[in-house]
């Protein structure tokens, strides 16, 4: 399986900068895999595709304003929070990397400091301290912090509330979970009426989500790992569901990736809370997601390859070309499909 199969070609006018002023007025393409029917429609109208037998999974991560861009030797340096180790002492990618060296101090700003404690395989365990080494509060840290987005968000005008979904709760991603943009609250008490139930997990994004696959044998790829976690409560019902053959709806990518995690497990209750590294490319056997809302990925990413998995390389790619003809708007902020 070689990764040029998973190319294209987008128009640069197609990279949504901002989202909708309304979430809900996104595009969204729904694609029928038996009948591989395809019909063209608004995201708010999802709920005259949705019916009692549906179990909507959504992930309720939050992202943390990750981002700290400083001056430095007459350049500008960049740390990118990851995920937290112990305390204040984080794991993040930075740059230029060759400039941060273990022992290394740095002054982002009048009240927060930081020092290079070691190397990762991200990048570097970066330590965090207020002026004369005083401790600080994880919300401190953070309200000096930046939206983390995309390298490929240039002119992006909004407020960080825009980069979060509606039922964010628990803090840890780098990167949203995009699928989730398009819910407002109101749109979500109107799909409560209509499915049987909406569970959540969580799985905390890293950046790793949004970087392209760089070998041309697919399957030689190294997946990043992600950590997750399911309440016991919230997996009870996602079995009892499965049972009663309801319609398992992944919201996104990284609700699928927790679902095939927990579910391809011989005991699935071990498996509750963890790291997952899980790569899913064309020819995975899928356990448990029935029907996927997801956006429109980047060329040879691992999403692209995970929903190529889900309906097929050939029709993905025949669907990617439609919705360029019919100009959606393309990765975090853009339009949407519903893949039943």
């Amino acid at each position: 399986m070689n990764l040029s199969d998973f190319n294209y070609a987008l128009p640069i006018e197609l990279i949504a900068q901002n989202p909708e002023p309304n979430r809900d007025d996104s595009r969204l393409m729904i694609y029928n895999r038996t009948s591989k029917k395809i019909i063209h429609a608004n995201f708010k109208n999802i709920t005259d595709f949705l019916s009692k037998n549906d179990i909507l999974v959504i992930n309720n991560s939050k992202v943390m304003n990750a981002r700290f861009r400083f001056p430095h030797d007459g350049k500008i340096f960049e740390i990118l929070i990851l995920k937290k180790l112990n305390d204040m002492t984080f794991d993040c990618m930075v740059n230029p990397g060759k400039k941060f060296k273990p022992g290394i101090e740095f002054k982002i700003n009048e009240k927060l400091f930081c020092k290079v404690n070691g190397v990762s395989k991200a990048g570097r365990i970066i330590v965090f301290y207020g002026e004369k080494k005083y401790a600080i509060s994880e919300s401190e840290l953070f309200s000096f912090g930046a939206a983390p987005l995309p390298p490929y968000i240039e002119h992006f005008s909004g407020d960080f509330e825009k980069y979060q979904t509606v039922y964010s709760k628990i803090t840890g991603s780098s990167a949203a979970p995009t699928a989730g943009l398009h819910f407002t609250k109101n749109l979500l008490k109107s799909i409560k009426s209509i499915v049987s139930d909406i569970i959540e997990i969580t799985l905390h994004i890293g950046p790793g989500t949004f970087q392209p696959i760089k070998t041309e044998d697919v399957i030689s790829h190294k997946m990043h790992s992600e950590y997750y976690n399911v309440e016991q409560e919230a997996f009870e019902k996602l079995k009892k569901h499965k049972s009663e053959n309801k319609r398992i709806i992944a919201v996104g990518t990284t609700s699928v990736r927790v679902l095939e995690t927990i579910f391809c497990r011989p005991n699935p209750d071990s498996a509750l809370t963890g790291e997952t590294d899980i790569f899913i490319y064309p020819g995975y056997n899928f356990k448990f997601t029935d029907a996927l809302i997801t956006n429109f990925h980047l060329p040879k990413s691992s999403l692209l390859l995970l929903v190529s998995a889900f309906a097929g390389r050939e029709d993905i790619m025949n669907l990617y070309d439609a919705a360029i003809k019919k100009k959606y708007r393309f990765f975090s902020f853009g339009d949407a499909m519903f893949i039943e």
